[in-house]
């Protein structure tokens, strides 16, 4: 099956359409040419309203974190996104977003990983992308992954998520942006120049 035909069937996809209260609209962002994956947890409202990921405050500061600018983001052949789940999940009742279905990344994450060969650099962003990928989180969640990025390297780097609730992490753990940050915007460069 090739990719073309692996996002069709995703973007028609209506498998979580009775567990929502709004119409499932995918959003994934992937060419042949993807050799930077970003992977997050799911679409936030304002993506599901746009259909272009990390088009909010999160996807700044995700930027910024990667050194490069929007038109960049969107518009250079060797980035991709393909969240855990790729349809917004809807709002818990306490605030924030549903987690993402598990449904998704186990229906689809298989068949299209297999079809993105050129992929150098996944960015496992937040707890969710990294329990899919790495397994369970061990001792310390997701900080401890996050602090211990050089054992993943160089295919995946595990991040916090960019949203504005982990500013308080980000303020707790200042070694993300002194040493993390630095060695992402490296990849990114060496990645994109090519």
């Amino acid at each position: 099956m090739s990719l073309d035909a692996v996002l069709s069937e995703i973007r028609a996809c209506r498998a979580c359409a009775r567990e929502f209260a709004h119409e499932p609209r995918p959003v994934v962002r992937v060419s042949p040419q993807t050799r930077l994956l970003i992977c997050g947890q799911a679409p936030g409202r304002r993506v599901h309203e746009s259909g272009l990921p990390f088009d909010d405050p999160s996807g700044d500061r995700l930027r910024g974190w990667m050194g490069i600018d929007r038109e960049t983001f969107y518009g250079h052949p060797a980035i991709g996104v393909a969240a855990m789940a790729f349809c917004y999940p809807g709002t818990a009742a306490r605030g924030g977003d549903h987690p993402p279905p598990e449904r998704c990344a186990t229906t689809w994450r298989p068949r299209l990983l297999a079809q993105l060969p050129n992929v150098e650099l996944t960015l496992l962003v937040g707890g969710y992308a990294q329990a899919w990928a790495l397994g369970a989180p061990g001792a310390g969640g997701m900080t401890a992954t996050v602090a211990d990025w050089r054992a993943f390297g160089p295919a995946v780097l595990p991040t916090p998520h960019p949203s504005w609730r982990n500013t308080g992490w980000l303020k707790r753990n200042p070694w993300f942006e002194g040493e993390v940050t630095p060695y992402l915007r490296r990849r990114v460069r060496e990645i994109l120049e090519r």
